[in-house]
């Protein structure tokens, strides 16, 4: 896993855009892939999805039953 980027938010809300990278990270180190879970970062609720994961869910069907 390495350093990623977020993609801009339009308003130029760094702020923001920190946070998402974030949550991104955060999902990524859950299991899924970056493209996936810098998609989905602002969609579903990270820590439901760790709790999923803890319980022995794959990261990605925790994001589908999350969505």
């Amino acid at each position: 896993m390495g350093k990623h980027r977020a993609a801009e938010p339009a308003d130029g809300d760094q702020g923001a855009c920190t946070v998402h990278a974030w949550r991104a990270t955060q999902l990524e180190r859950l299991g899924l892939a970056w493209p996936v879970a810098e998609a989905v970062a602002s969609e579903v609720d990270w820590h439901e999805v760790a709790e999923l994961v803890r319980r022995g869910c794959p990261a990605d069907l925790a994001v589908a039953i999350l969505q």
